[in-house]
This record gives structure tokens, sequence and C-alpha cells, in this order.
């Protein structure tokens, strides 16, 4: 193809200009709302897919595919309309535009990040990457990126200490990397009186995550936010390990196309200790029943949803005979309603031991499950916001409700706290 001269209707702000010429592999821009992130980052991998390789390969990552599909995708259709006459194709199904150099540029969620299996990318954009499953960048998307060592954006506003967090602060002071942070404060993007329209009908926390990029403020609508980070102070987040004296009971939250969560808890006295985690998708109950046996603890009850005892169309047998077949006994939890559930999880926590190392992944979604915000309304609407969180969540539910008052009398032992560290 000859060489042709085209304009992009895309200006960058100056704010990103040193974004734009970077030679960095890695790159984190952490950004308060409004400021055009999401835009620069769209434009940057256009050009990148245009002046690279002939028939590259490049995704841009939401939170949800909806995400993707209602705000991405029109921005890619707006910025790549002027190449449309030197054979610029869209799949509006596929979410997919292929640009004159057959490059490919595809949008998916990260909600369903198992897509990106065995695909190989020579870049990637990760949008709100701190509404990302904890696992979707180590187990799929990095290994997407090895053959073609391919470069990523991650892109995002503070949402607690989680994923996002952990990749800034990797980020700093590496010359592999290239960061960006812009505080509305310092960026003069918005004007002086919209900020203080905005912080008059915000909470403190709201206004300090949103505009001023704090990853300390609270995480809004966190529903264990407060019990987490006093878990965090007072040093109950550590190592903890298996006490053969004690049954461990597991709670589980069971995923069909969506994630089947496992947790894995001792009572011992009046002290619950979290000793386990695992979580998995796409597999059927035989693999979690091998997880169990692998996991050579001294098992109690396994508690599973109510849901489990609905009988299937195709075998008309039910989740928990089905489990029974293959050798593990279990029974329901109770059954209580949503906010009682949540409460009993409340009440729980502080009489808990999470092993840091082995729920990690469990206790960043305790961070994240929140209440689902509804931008209309300018306001919670009391619901769980469905997302990677959802699913550890409520198998977290379930043990609160499971163990209530089941405390065995054992005595406890104490571990001290230099000899396995504490977060």
């Amino acid at each position: 193809m000859a060489a042709v001269n085209i304009t992009i209707p895309y200006k960058p702000r100056e704010q990103f200009v040193s974004f734009h010429a970077r030679q960095e592999r890695w790159s984190i821009i952490v950004a308060h709302r409004r400021c055009g992130k999401t835009v620069a980052t769209i434009n940057d991998m256009i050009r990148r897919a245009l002046l690279g390789p002939h028939g590259g390969l490049y995704a841009y990552i939401a939170p949800f595919y909806v995400q993707a599909k209602d705000i991405a995708f029109r921005y890619f259709k707006e910025f790549t309309a002027p190449l449309i006459p030197h054979g610029t194709q869209y799949n509006e199904s596929e979410l997919k535009i292929t640009l004159p150099n057959q490059s490919i540029i595809r949008l998916y969620g990260a909600d369903s990040y198992d897509r990106l299996r065995g695909l190989g990318f020579n870049g990637v954009v990760l949008d709100e990457y701190a509404d990302f499953p904890p696992s979707a960048w180590p187990e799929v998307i990095r290994p997407a990126l090895s053959d073609k060592q391919g470069w990523a954006v991650w892109i995002g506003t503070p949402k607690g200490h989680n994923a996002f967090y952990d990749t800034w602060q990797q980020a700093q002071d590496n010359s592999d990397w290239y960061t960006l942070r812009l505080k509305a404060s310092e960026t003069g993007i918005l004007p002086l009186k919209e900020l203080e329209d905005a912080r008059k009908s915000m909470t403190e926390d709201q206004y300090r995550q949103e505009y001023e990029t704090d990853f300390e403020a609270a995480i809004l609508g966190a529903y264990y936010g407060k019990e987490i980070r006093r878990a965090e102070e007072d040093g109950r987040i550590a190592g903890v390990p298996y006490d053969p004296r004690a049954e461990v009971h597991t709670a589980w939250d069971l995923g069909m196309a969506d994630t089947t969560s496992i947790w894995f808890a001792q009572t011992i006295g009046r002290e619950v200790r979290i000793i386990d985690y695992y979580e998995n998708s796409g597999y059927g109950l035989d693999h979690y029943v091998n997880i169990i046996k692998q996991r050579e603890y001294n098992y109690g009850t396994h508690w599973l949803p109510h849901d489990a005892e609905v009988r299937e169309l195709g075998t008309g047998t039910t989740r928990l005979e089905t489990l029974a077949t293959m050798g593990l006994k279990a029974r329901i939890a109770p059954k209580v309603k949503l906010e009682d559930g949540i409460n009993a999880a409340r009440m729980l926590l502080p009489r808990c031991w999470f092993d840091a190392k082995k729920c990690h992944q469990g206790i960043e979604a305790l961070k994240q499950y929140r209440q689902e915000y509804d931008e209309k309304r300018k306001g919670y609407t009391g619901r769980p916001l469905h997302d990677w969180a959802s699913h550890p969540s409520d198998a977290f539910r379930y043990l609160a409700v499971s163990l209530k008052d089941s405390a065995p009398a054992l005595r406890p032992i104490e571990y001290p706290k230099h000899a396995y560290g504490v977060i």
C-alpha cells in the first residue's frame, strides 16, 4: 500500500503529550474524572497500530464488555473515520476494527477475560483497571503479550489498595515504566467552579478519590471497607497456618459460566481463621472436588448456596446430589435476606484472621464489594454491584450465616506475627 498522509481528528491535551512520545513498554496513568484519559489511550492505540507491524493485533479492555461497546467503540469509530476511504472496516458484532495495514483492534470486557486466552497481542489498553478481576492480568493478559513482546497501558481512577494500586507502586522509580498522575487541582482541565460544585455534592472520600486520585480514600459504597481496614491495622491479615486439631469448613458460591469461589475456614474459640481461598471458572464440579481433595485438610462441613438444591433440566439432579456422587457431602447454607447476610458478614469479620498469601484474591474481593451506583439518580441503589468481587463476597456471606454461633471450644494457639509477616 502506497504511503498516504492521513489526519486523525485528535489533538492531544498538553498533559498527554509526553505519554504519546514515550519509549517505555509499560505505562500507567492515574487520572481524575473527565480528563480525557480514555480518548488519549484510544488514539495512542490507533497510531501505534497504524505504524506498527503489518497485521498486528491490539486489544482495548474495559471492566465490562458493555462498557467497551457503548463508550470505547464509538470513540474508535470517530477517530478512525478518516481511514474508511483507505480500507478501514468495522465489525459491530465482534467490536473489531480492521485498519488499512490489516492490523486489528478488538474490544473486550474483563468480565469475560477468558476470551483472550490463546491470543497474542502487540499492545493492550486496560481501562479502569481498578475494576478488573485481579487474576485477569497475570493469568491471561500478560502471557498474551509474550510472543510479540507487546506493550500495555493501565489507566483509571483509584479505588483503594487493589491491583491498580499495586501496579502503580510497582511502576515507581522503575526505568521500564512510564507513569503519569493527573490531579484535578493541578491539571487545570476542569474549571475551578466545576470542582467547587462537585465538592459540595460529594463526600470528602468521594471527591478525593474521583478528582484528586487518592488511593487512601475509602472505596465508595464498600460494604466491608472499614472491617477489612481494621483487620489490616490489627495485624489479622498475616500468616495463618492450618491447625490440624480443628476441622476446616468450606463455603462456596457456585458459578455456571461465572466464577466458583470457595473459602476455607477453621473456628477456634471465638476466632475464625480463614486459611485458604480458591476460585476458577469454566470447569465442572469434578474440578472443585479435586481441589478440595488435594488440600488434605481435616474437613468439617461444606456449605453451598440454596440454589444448589435446584434440579437441572438436563439431568434431573441437583448439584448437591452430584457432589455427593463424587464423594463430597455438603449442606445448604441457611437462607436469609441479602441484607441480613451482609450484616452477618460484618459481624464475623472482626473475629477473622486471614492468611495473607493464600487468601489475597478473596481479600481484594471483600475490599471491592460495593453497592451499585445509579448515575442518573446520583445515588446508591442499595443493591450490590455485580462484578468480579460478587462471587467471593457471596461465598463469604454464606460462610458467615453458616458459622454463626457454631465455634467449638478449642483453645486458640498464638502465632507470633513476626514469624509470618503482617500486611
